[in-house]
């Protein structure tokens, strides 16, 4: 076969969580999207939002940005290629998932928490701290995908996070202090059409597990990212209007000593388009203690993942791509 395969998914599978109460406040929104959440976290570990902070506007704005990045110059973007705190652009073919057998067919550009050289931890060369690269060619590009989406993203993870925070029995703000300064990440993805003639073993993106705690993904109309479910069967992930798809990633699986699921993905652009997608990675400070005593194991329960810290964990992660 010219692509790898994957099932069409059926509604009942992913479920879409409409956020809106929980995003306004509403009496009452915690407790029910708690528990949406959570049923959704220890299944496929996926799971639709609607009426998220990332309006049309936003996420239109943020699409046409990329676009006219991504369809740029090239030498506008070597000038900012990805550097040492992984911030910048990478080409197609930089990026090999551990476990795969050819490198990724994409670009990406990717940024995180703006901080400028007086910073503690920008002083101190903690990793993943400093500034953006933003390209000099594009002046409307940070407004639109840093003020823009990525702070929408952000927002809407402190609300999922409350959730979460619930949903294990916790106070809603009892991990709020682990976000105040975050490893957020934002990336902004580009496949280009893939020849059949790859055939199976070439993927967008190789099967890959997410590092951190949280992920919201915006995609175009396209579709081709693949999960795969509980039983080994991968599953064909459409878009859906509208929405954010999110997912569980290593570290909230961690945190939660198992609960959640943080599962397998990968990207097959086989639709003979320019496929785009966005994505922010809300995960915790970089200091910040990973240990699944502190939310709280049920009765009977011991930790099955010795404390870790959550950039260092991180970056093991990074040196493995």
């Amino acid at each position: 076969m010219p692509y790898a395969q994957a099932r069409p998914v059926t509604a009942e599978e992913i479920p879409i969580i409409d956020v809106g109460p929980l995003m306004a406040e509403q009496p009452g929104a915690l407790e029910s999207t708690a528990e949406a959440i959570m049923g959704a976290s220890q299944g496929l570990g996926f799971y639709y939002i609607r009426n998220h902070a990332v309006t049309t506007e936003i996420r239109e704005q943020a699409f046409a940005a990329s676009r006219a990045f991504f369809l740029g110059s090239v030498e506008a973007k070597r000038a900012i290629a990805t550097n040492d705190i992984n911030r910048g652009w990478m080409g197609i073919g930089e990026a090999l998932m551990t476990g795969a057998t050819r490198t990724d067919l994409k670009e990406l550009f990717s940024w995180g928490l703006e901080l400028g050289p007086d910073d503690p931890e920008v002083q101190a060369g903690t990793p993943f701290r400093g500034p953006n690269q933003w390209p000099q060619s594009s002046p409307t590009m940070r407004s639109a995908i840093y003020d823009g989406f990525y702070a929408a993203g952000c927002r809407t993870g402190a609300a999922l996070l409350r959730a979460v925070c619930v949903g294990l029995g916790l106070k809603p703000d009892a991990l709020a202090p682990c976000f105040e300064k975050p490893m957020a990440r934002g990336q902004l993805i580009y496949y280009p059409p893939q020849p059949a003639d790859m055939g199976e073993e070439q993927f967008g993106v190789s099967a890959h597990t997410d590092f951190g705690c949280l992920t919201m993904v915006c995609q175009d109309d396209l579709g081709g990212l693949q999960v795969q479910s509980r039983d080994g069967e991968w599953l064909a992930i459409p878009p859906v209007e509208g929405t954010l798809l999110v997912n569980v990633g290593d570290l909230l699986a961690r945190w939660s000593n198992g609960r959640f699921a943080s599962t397998l993905h990968r990207v097959v652009n086989s639709s003979g388009k320019e496929r785009f997608s966005m994505a922010v990675f809300y995960d915790p400070a970089y200091h910040t203690v990973i240990d699944p005593r502190d939310l709280g194991l049920p009765p009977g329960d011991e930790p099955r993942f010795e404390a870790t810290v959550a950039g260092e964990h991180q970056l093991a992660r990074f040196n493995q791509v």
